[in-house]
């Protein structure tokens, strides 16, 4: 790595004033020059090149190497979420480049700051993940590479099983003063006469069982459904020392990433938006226009098979921008069926900029799209689902439908498209078995994957481990795997 120009800090001083002219708030920002063969192994490491040594990030590296020899990519920049906020420049970028990628880094900082999705990340990752790998170091000089490396790959196909919403949401109930005695009910104080008017024997009867009851579920594992996975893996699980912290370092990691996957969209749409109204309004010059357009279509253009999440971000918080400053949006406007009286709807009422400084704080994907994602948007931006024929062995438009495009839309993005494991029994049929249930919210069960998924749990949970789904022609179905390797059986 090498510290930028004087000539490109001198530019970096011009677009943060920029930057911050428009309105944006962000910590310091740290650039920092990389060749493409170190920014693609920066990228490798998911830009902390201090993380702990894995196979996986070699094949990455090796995978990216070959995509930017190919012709089939080039990354521009990086930006990661610290403070200060370290970002990595390409060296071969042109200088219109530089501009356009400091402009789209500063609307990350800024993006990083401020949403509210982001406001429980360690802002100081960057040493954290430094700390992650020389303790994965030293595990693997006192146990071997082997042994801690085919831990480290179990535990990371288990990344995914954690609660994205735990940050914002209390699932387990506060935890109260222990009880040395059993509860039992209270009787209203009453003369003896009419004790048994007041303190009726039967409500007394009913009233303790319903304590026993609950005593009965809070001895429970887990009292309630638990749906961050590794979390009850950690506090249950037979671990040893040095397995219980690599699993702890895979899964606070898999929390400070998350974010960044629950608004991908609305983040890359955010920088978008930025850096189109910096560079065309501040820092473009003549002679860079053909350059920058060229490169920011690029950037936003829509490719066969795939979603942009920079196209569809931007072309949002634009939509949001121009509702707002006409005034499209309430009762009266949401009441007019009139397309034309709708297009030609202006209030005047100039709230746009405000509007879209309010949806980059508060919203992640999912609330973007279910809040402003419109069948007038849908229908300019030619929105469609599309799906396999098998008889003429091609993909082709399946619906044009609002409700099935944003319907599909949310379900990819809710839980990352993946489906919801929860934790119910820690102890099976009493034999201290772990039960899993899939929650079903019209994402399937991928039934290998979910095999492959049920043999590493078994290895961190040492007894066998059950998954209860819902099988399309076959009902509710168990999987599991232990001993004797995995089965299913149907439950109906």
């Amino acid at each position: 790595m090498a510290p930028i120009s004087p000539e490109l800090y001198a530019l970096q001083a011009t677009i943060e004033g920029y930057a911050r002219d428009f309105g944006l708030d962000f910590c310091e920002v740290r650039f920092e020059m990389l060749d493409y063969r170190m920014i693609n192994q920066v990228a490798a490491y998911d830009g902390f090149p201090t993380r702990y040594p894995h196979w996986r990030f070699g094949m990455e590296y090796e995978r990216l190497s070959k995509s930017y020899a190919y012709g089939l990519h080039r990354i521009y920049e990086m930006v990661i979420n610290t403070d200060p906020c370290y970002a990595y420049l390409l060296a071969s970028n042109q200088a219109v480049d530089q501009k356009l990628v400091m402009a789209h880094v500063y609307g990350h900082a800024d993006f990083f700051k401020n949403n509210l999705w982001f406001a429980h990340t360690n802002r100081k990752m960057l040493d954290e993940m430094a700390n992650h790998g020389a303790r994965i170091r030293r595990h693997v000089e006192r146990h071997g590479l082997e042994k801690v490396e085919d831990f480290l790959d179990t535990c990371l196909s288990l990344d995914n099983l954690i609660d994205i919403h735990a940050a914002g949401i209390r699932r387990r109930p506060a935890p109260g003063p222990e009880r040395e005695e059993p509860e039992t009910v209270r009787k209203l104080p009453a003369k003896n006469y009419m004790d048994a008017f007041i303190n009726p024997p039967e409500f007394l009867a009913e009233q303790q069982r319903k304590l026993d009851a609950a005593d009965q579920e809070r001895s429970h594992v887990p009292e309630s459904p638990e749906r961050d996975v590794l979390l009850f893996l950690l506090e249950h699980a037979p671990l040893a020392h040095w397995q219980h912290a690599v699993l702890d370092i895979i899964r606070e990691e898999a929390y400070y990433f998350a974010p960044q996957r629950q608004t991908k969209i609305l983040n890359e749409g955010w920088a978008a938006y930025v850096h189109t109204h910096i560079m065309t309004e501040r820092a473009l010059e003549p002679n860079e226009l053909i350059d920058y357009a060229d490169h920011h279509s690029g950037t936003v253009a829509v490719h066969p098979g795939r979603l942009n999440p920079y196209k569809l971000g931007l072309e949002l918080l634009r939509e949001v921008e121009d509702r707002w400053n006409r005034g499209a949006f309430g009762p009266e406007y949401e009441a007019c069926t009139d397309r034309q009286a709708r297009r030609e709807w202006d209030r005047k009422l100039g709230l746009g900029r405000q509007k879209v400084f309010e949806v980059r704080q508060v919203y992640n994907d999912v609330g973007l799209i279910d809040e402003f994602l419109t069948e007038d948007f849908a229908r300019e931006q030619k929105l469609f689902t599309f799906a396999y024929n098998e008889d003429e062995e091609q993909y082709e438009i399946a619906s044009r439908d609002f409700e099935e495009i944003k319907r599909r839309l949310l379900f990819q993005l809710t839980n990352f498209g993946r489906p919801m494991i929860e934790v119910v029994d820690g102890n099976y049929e009493n034999r201290g078995e772990l039960y899993l249930v899939h929650r079903h919210e019209d994402v399937e069960l991928d039934v290998p994957f979910a095999q492959d998924t049920l043999r590493n749990l078994f290895t961190v949970w040492g007894r066998s481990v059950h998954v209860e789904t819902v099988v399309e022609d076959e009902g509710r179905t168990l999987y599991s795997h232990g001993p004797q390797g995995g089965a299913h059986r149907k439950l109906d």
